[in-house]
């Protein structure tokens, strides 16, 4: 067992595990940040999406060591005042349009579509559909996701139209 500190929502965090433990597993078992879900293991479902440096990975794909120094957000990490309504856009615009079912890949969902919108603010829905590719519901909600990812690129919009107005 090695202690590397992760810096994860926010906070340097010391952990004691092993080195080549998957990310997934230090969030879950050892931190109890259990938003981030354990789906296939493989790398193919998504369930486990987290950021890493604002990229979008599976954490049950990446080391905790891999992880180390990098800037980790979980789901619980993505809108700092959520318990208080504030959520971010694409947390909000899931809810507007009902983008989940059972709710299992939500967190995931959320955190590539997050991290898509950083980089593409208003995507075609042809780009939507690629950027999410690797994220699967087996709900099958993926027009309703697609929906949500238009709105949040729509409600970040907005916002910051109106943060502008505001100075």
């Amino acid at each position: 067992m090695s202690t590397l500190t992760l810096h994860i929502n926010g906070v340097d965090l010391p952990v004691d595990a092993p080195g080549d433990e998957t990310l997934l597993s230090v969030l879950r078992n050892r931190l109890s940040l259990t938003g981030t879900k354990y789906g296939c293991g493989e790398g193919e479902c998504g369930a486990c999406t987290v950021l890493l440096d604002g990229h979008a990975v599976k954490s049950c794909q990446t080391l905790m060591s891999e992880a180390a120094g990098a800037k980790i957000t979980t789901i619980e990490g993505l809108a700092p005042d959520a318990q208080h309504g504030q959520l971010t856009a694409v947390q909000q615009a899931f809810l507007d349009e009902g983008a989940f079912q059972c709710g299992y890949c939500t967190s995931g969902m959320i955190m590539r579509a997050t991290a898509m919108l950083n980089v593409t603010p208003h995507p075609t829905e042809a780009q939507i559909v690629s950027s999410m590719n690797g994220n699967v519901c087996r709900c099958g909600t993926y027009p309703r996701i697609i929906a949500a990812v238009q709105h949040a690129s729509a409600l970040a919009a907005t916002h910051s139209s109106e943060k502008g107005a505001a100075r």
